[in-house]
């Protein structure tokens, strides 16, 4: 009997690796064959929708390739991102997610049934951008200070309007009422179209939501916009003020959109869509267009994405704790 050798690699295994590297290198050359599920967990027509829709069919056209939208709504983003976690890991089933639903809703939900860092592979950052605080063109309020004057008047009195329960949108306007020293009325629609023919028709008085969700009907009149949550202003809406400029110093709350996949995805695979996306993202043609809805592109390996959603699930938690907000 030979020794045995502790300090080796036992032949066979050498062998499966070298043989697992050399499948998952033949589905990437090979990949895709058929079309490509792109998730959006929230209904047409909202501001994550119009990006994944923007991106993929630069993608689809620059590489040939299908890119099919499913929107999949509800439990603030959940359930769209939980169908595609679950999915079969081959890189035909990716989702759209964003920071409400990668990095809020875990501490948010007492039972969420992904886990973003364990139960996703991150693709690739997609775009970023602030919300923005409106009001119907019809309303009495000119500027913020107003909405904060007629709060305090009459507290709850006001309501407002988010994409969701545990959204950027709910968690900042949350922080933006304890800044304020004011109490609203949270009313947390599925998506976007409701929320908005609500808030012209005078049920609801105020709206929170990602620029790219409302520019077109700020810039058509037919909202009125009132601060922007980043902490410089918005290029498309240079003409609105930001929180800080409003009177709330350091405030700051931004939405990042990113495509993810199930947590086994082949590497190669992961690589080839990173390569795909960001040749699209850098493109003038998606900047320009992404940028009329008020994001910014975002570009970067998968390394990239996943740190953003271990930091921010991080920041976000603190946030969620202090508000004492959790949902079931």
């Amino acid at each position: 009997m030979h020794p045995a050798n502790h300090g080796s690699i036992p032949r066979r295994a050498v062998l499966g690796l070298a043989l697992v590297l050399a499948c998952g290198t033949a589905l990437a050359q090979g990949y895709p064959t058929r079309p490509i599920r792109l998730v959006v967990p929230f209904p047409p027509g909202g501001g994550t929708d119009i990006i994944a829709r923007e991106v993929a069919n630069k993608v689809a056209a620059a590489e040939g390739w299908t890119i099919v939208i499913d929107n999949k709504p509800g439990s603030g983003g959940n359930i769209g991102v939980d169908a595609a976690a679950k999915a079969t890991p081959d890189g035909y089933t990716l989702v759209l997610g964003q920071t409400s639903n990668l990095a809020i809703n875990p501490s948010l939900y007492a039972k969420l049934p992904y886990d973003p860092v364990k139960d996703l592979a991150p693709v690739g950052l997609v775009a970023s951008a602030p919300l923005v605080v409106v009001v119907s063109s019809a309303s009495p309020y000119k500027k913020l200070a107003d909405v904060v004057a007629a709060a305090k008047a009459r507290p709850t009195a006001l309501n407002y309007a988010s994409s969701g329960n545990g959204t950027v949108a709910h968690l900042a306007t949350e922080q933006f009422q304890k800044a304020a020293g004011v109490q609203f009325t949270h009313v947390p629609y599925k998506g976007a179209s409701q929320g908005l023919t609500d808030l012209v028709g005078g049920q609801i008085q105020m709206y929170v939501s990602s620029v790219p969700t409302l520019i077109a009907q700020i810039k058509s009149g037919q909202l009125r916009a009132l601060a922007v949550t980043s902490l410089q202003r918005n290029r498309d809406l240079p003409d609105v003020p930001t929180m800080a400029e409003s009177g709330y110093k350091d405030f700051e709350a931004v939405t990042w959109f990113g495509v993810a996949g199930p947590a086994a995805m082949p590497k190669e695979v992961i690589g080839k869509l990173n390569a795909a996306f960001n040749k699209a993202l850098a493109t003038a043609d998606v900047q320009k267009k992404l940028a009329a809805q008020g994001a910014e592109v975002v570009v970067g390996p998968p390394e990239k994405f996943a740190s953003l959603i271990r930091t921010d699930g991080v920041r976000w938690g603190a946030i969620v704790k202090a508000s004492g907000i959790k949902l079931d």
